[in-house]
Parts: C-alpha cells; sequence; structure tokens
C-alpha cells in the first residue's frame, strides 16, 4: 500500500509539471491588435499627407519661379537702345550682347528654365508618391546647382547695373543711364526678376530638406 501511494504521488506530480509545461500562452486581444493597426495606418496617412502638402507647395513654387526665369532672360535678351542723335562714324548703341556678364546671364537664365519645366514632372511625382525618396534626392541635387548657377548670374549682373546707374569715378567709368535709360530699366528689371528666381529655388531647397528629414 505504501509503495502505491509513493506511485501515485509521483504520477500525480509528473502530471502537474507536465500541465505546467504545456501551459497555453495568453493570446492578444484581437480588438487590441486590431487598435495597433489602425493606429499605425492612421501615423502613416498623416505623413503621406504632410509630404503630400510639401509637394504641393513645391510643385507651385516651381511655377513660380519658373515664371520668374523666364522673365529674367526674356527681359535681358531682348534688351537693346540706340539713341536718336549720331555722328558720321559712330553711333550711340547699347545691347545686351556687348557685356559678357550679360551675356552669360541670359544664358544662365534659360538653363534656369529648361531645368524647372523639366522638374515639373519630378514634382508630380512627389505629390503622387510623397514617400518617394529618389525624385526628392534628385530635384534638391539640381535645384542646389541650378541656385549657384542663378546667384553668379544675378550677382554679376547686379554689379554691372550699378555701375552703369553710378559710374564709377576712381576708374573714371562714367554713369550712362541718364543718356541709355530704357536700357537701364530693363536691365535692372531682369536682375530684379533673376533674383526673385533666387529666392524661389532657395525655398525648393529648404522644402526638399525638410521633406527628406521627415523619412
Amino acid at each position: 500500500m505504501a509503495d502505491s501511494t509513493r506511485v501515485d504521488v509521483a504520477d500525480t506530480e509528473t502530471t502537474s509539471r507536465e500541465a505546467k509545461g504545456k501551459a497555453p500562452l495568453l493570446a492578444t486581444p484581437p480588438g487590441l491588435v486590431a487598435k495597433g493597426m489602425a493606429a499605425l495606418r492612421g501615423h502613416e496617412d498623416n505623413r503621406g499627407g504632410y509630404k503630400r502638402g510639401i509637394a504641393i507647395i513645391d510643385f507651385v513654387l516651381r511655377l513660380g519661379t519658373l515664371v520668374a526665369a523666364i522673365a529674367a532672360a526674356a527681359i535681358m535678351g531682348t534688351t537693346d537702345q540706340t539713341l536718336p542723335f549720331f555722328t558720321q562714324f559712330f553711333q550711340f548703341q547699347a545691347s545686351y550682347d556687348d557685356l559678357p556678364a550679360f551675356q552669360f546671364f541670359v544664358v544662365a537664365m534659360a538653363i534656369a528654365c529648361v531645368y524647372l519645366a523639366l522638374s515639373i514632372a519630378f514634382s508630380i511625382v512627389c505629390i503622387i508618391r510623397p514617400h518617394a525618396v529618389g525624385p526628392r534626392l534628385l530635384l534638391i541635387f539640381f535645384d542646389i546647382v541650378t541656385l549657384v548657377l542663378t546667384t553668379a548670374a544675378a550677382g554679376s549682373s547686379a554689379a554691372i547695373v550699378y555701375l552703369a546707374h553710378n559710374g564709377n569715378s576712381s576708374a573714371n567709368w562714367l554713369a550712362i543711364c541718364q543718356q541709355f535709360d530704357n536700357f537701364c530699366q530693363k536691365t535692372s528689371g531682369a536682375v530684379v526678376a533673376s533674383f526673385i528666381a533666387m529666392l524661389g529655388f532657395m525655398f525648393l531647397v529648404v522644402l526638399s530638406a525638410v521633406a527628406l528629414k521627415r523619412h
């Protein structure tokens, strides 16, 4: 009887250990999983909406910068004035292609216009796919390159326009804007438009950087 009792006790202890080892894990309530997934999807939707908003602003700003660059190139490229009086051997005329800085200005603004027109397609891609990194990296790289080009053109032309308005007594350069008033007005307007385009590129770079930072 004692042996039988010991065997029963041992069997009971073994069965208890097996039951403990095979105890089922606590299952996560289905409702909690659904809430977690819904919260994750909501977070992704919020991020997508934020990036899509940045992409829309980028698209509108890109169009405005394109208009400013076209205006700068067109105004400077059509700048030409001939004074009504002349001599037998000399005619008083001023044109943008008389100055290398203005020639560089027209070429640089034309390049900026072509780039902006092509970049609009990538801006639309960023609106459709706000989480895409490749188009945004491509845009920020070429935006910086074009910003440098635009800044160089605007700065060099601004220096020439300043000399045309004020001259330089140390170098014996006379101001010509009293005679070539139309020429100076058009070149000044082109330089102002180029600075507006330059500011547009600066904001485009900042927008792209903010969009990439949110990834």
